[in-house]
């Protein structure tokens, strides 16, 4: 798409706009016609069609700069829990991760200009499962480190405190037959744990084998992280979250991380619980999933 003559949205963010679940972000993308054409102009790019299905709350595609170096264009809807992406790839500059090159937000609107990871296979597709944690775990331990004092990132006690006020508004609706005790129990769990911990790093929060890529600097990095500082034990829930094997043995799988992570198995059990009640409501399964989990 040079100029930018024949612009369309991905199918997942077509058809998210589309169903109108968050007004806001359907207003959005309805600037985006105008918006990336902007942007292609500030940063001097030659686009091509944005990947395929893409995600919910961005427009991604393939680019490449004046000078011929491949990049990716990056142009999100400013929701909170991406706020920091740009700073914190910043903070890990390409060691594990993509690195951003440029950056810029204005109304609802995030843009980041990223390198390419080339062949950009996702992890997800390349390897079988268990060698998928394996890579995880390897990213996660390089990526935990303690950000300088007067960083921007926000806490994981802040996050965690934010999604227990909203479960709480979502409980009434949960079945009948959930025990109202073990959902008080799990969430209250989830707001305490953040509070515990005694070496606090940053996180990704959203790691999975979907957010990372292989490339040839480095095997694979990790792209789309939304970074909060908190307790490490936190970011193996997400990659637990993305597998069959969370409803088949929940157990042996959070043990299974907690060894390839040097992680203490009783607490990523107990956050692993506590992450299972908080989405149970609208999550088929996850409820009895946290009646196995229970402490």
């Amino acid at each position: 798409m040079t100029g930018v003559t024949a612009f369309r949205l991905p199918t997942n963010l077509s058809e998210f706009a589309a169903g109108g679940r968050e007004p806001q972000l359907t207003e959005w993308a309805a600037t985006l016609p105008a918006v990336v054409p902007e942007l292609v102009e500030r940063w001097e790019l030659t686009v091509a069609e944005p990947y395929e299905p893409g995600g919910q709350c961005s427009w991604v595609a393939p680019a490449t700069t004046a000078d011929g170096d491949p990049v990716v264009l990056k142009v999100g809807y400013l929701h909170t829990e991406a706020e920091h992406e740009a700073e914190g790839l910043r903070f890990w500059d390409g060691d594990g991760a993509v690195r951003v090159y440029a950056a810029v937000t204005f109304g609802d609107t995030s843009a980041l200009l990223l390198e390419r990871a080339q062949p950009g296979t996702l992890l997800a597709r390349s390897v079988p499962p268990l060698e998928q944690d394996v890579v995880l775990a390897g990213l996660l331990r390089r990526l935990w480190r303690r950000p300088p004092a007067g960083h921007p990132f926000r806490t994981l006690a802040s996050m965690c405190e934010y999604w227990a006020r909203d479960f709480e508004e979502r409980a009434g609706a949960a079945p009948a037959r959930y025990d109202r005790g073990l959902l008080r129990e799990g969430v209250a769990l989830y707001r305490e744990l953040p509070l515990t911990s005694d070496d606090d790093v940053l996180l990704c929060t959203d790691l999975h084998p979907e957010n990372i890529v292989a490339a040839v600097r480095e095997p694979w990095l990790v792209i789309d992280p939304k970074p909060y500082v908190g307790d490490r034990t936190y970011d193996a829930t997400q990659h637990m979250f993305n597998m069959d094997r969370l409803m088949a043995d929940p157990g042996a799988l959070s043990d299974r991380m907690a060894g390839l992570l040097d992680l203490d198995p009783k607490r990523l059990r107990l956050w692993l619980f506590a992450r299972c009640v908080q989405e149970c409501p609208e999550w088929d399964g996850l409820y009895d999933v946290a009646v196995r989990l229970a402490p």
